[in-house]
């Protein structure tokens, strides 16, 4: 479940406000054990999500860095080839 979570720092353009909700959503999920909530523990997921959203945005805004920015599409690239090396090409 949280190999799901992306490295949202050092992007250009910077992560998404969708990016974090997304991350903070997996990490709820992992921490509760829960896909989906059930209604007596749906307000306090939500709650959970909401600040850890906030804590990642905070984090990401006073992150710093002497690198250059990664370009996301290298990163995707990158990614695909060691899924590949690791799982081997999927036939079609």
């Amino acid at each position: 479940m949280c190999r799901n979570i992306k490295t949202l720092f050092n992007f250009d353009p910077p992560a998404t406000e969708d990016e974090i909700q997304a991350a903070s959503l997996q990490f709820v999920r992992k921490l509760s054990g829960f896909n989906k909530p059930s209604k007596a523990n749906e307000e306090a997921f939500q709650l959970a999500v909401e600040e850890v959203a906030a804590a990642a945005r905070k984090l990401l805004d006073s992150l710093v860095t002497q690198a250059e920015p990664r370009n996301r599409e290298v990163e995707i690239e990158r990614a695909r080839i060691r899924s590949a090396k690791r799982f081997g090409a999927g036939e079609k």
